[in-house]
């Protein structure tokens, strides 16, 4: 699909500020790519695509959940974690996007996953440390991705990780299974 056309229809779906983000991953996603030998407009496409359901209703996305036989646990958790893998399947469903690895990245962008692969872990990547991301940690996480995708990756788990800890709010078991899969390797 056409950088043009996928913007065009994921604006009509996002905030201005939103939109503003979404370019933002898109343009780090396209740099990580490039210097991680990761398919340029697979990681672009993601990019685009990565937030196009983050302003669902909620219900919508519980019933989309609970109807397409989603994990059941992401109800228990904190609910911006299921625009991922609600996009994923509206993405397919309404925008017609079938390539399985551009789906997975926008999947598991929120929650990663063990095992995820180069064009999961550039997206994951690329929606924490867009240049219009400000909190602390990313600048280190922004340094290391200049030089290591899996080093940098580690610490922004980490992070996110330690974010929730702190805020005494419940981690994913995908997310914490993505950190040991992660630290393991």
């Amino acid at each position: 699909m056409d950088r043009e056309i996928a913007l065009r229809i994921v604006k009509k779906q996002l905030t201005d500020h939103r939109y503003k983000h979404t370019l933002g991953v898109m343009e780090t996603a396209i740099q990580l790519a490039f210097k991680n030998d990761v398919n340029v407009k697979q990681a672009e496409l993601a990019a685009i695509f990565h937030d196009y359901a983050k302003f669902r209703p909620k219900d919508e996305m519980k019933q989309i959940i609970l109807e397409q036989g989603m994990d059941k646990e992401l109800l228990n958790f904190n609910s911006e974690l299921w625009h991922a893998p609600v996009g994923a399947y509206l993405v397919e469903k309404e925008v017609g996007i079938s390539d399985p690895e551009v789906i997975d990245a926008i999947r598991y962008h929120t929650s990663g996953r063990p095992g995820m692969t180069l064009l999961e872990k550039v997206i994951y990547l690329a929606d924490y440390i867009e240049p219009g991301r400000h909190f602390p940690g990313v600048d280190e996480v922004r340094e290391l991705a200049q030089t290591n995708l899996e080093e940098a990756l580690i610490q922004s788990v980490k992070n996110s990780i330690q974010f929730l800890l702190k805020k005494n709010q419940p981690v994913y078991p995908d997310t914490i299974y993505t950190y040991n899969d992660l630290v393991k390797s």
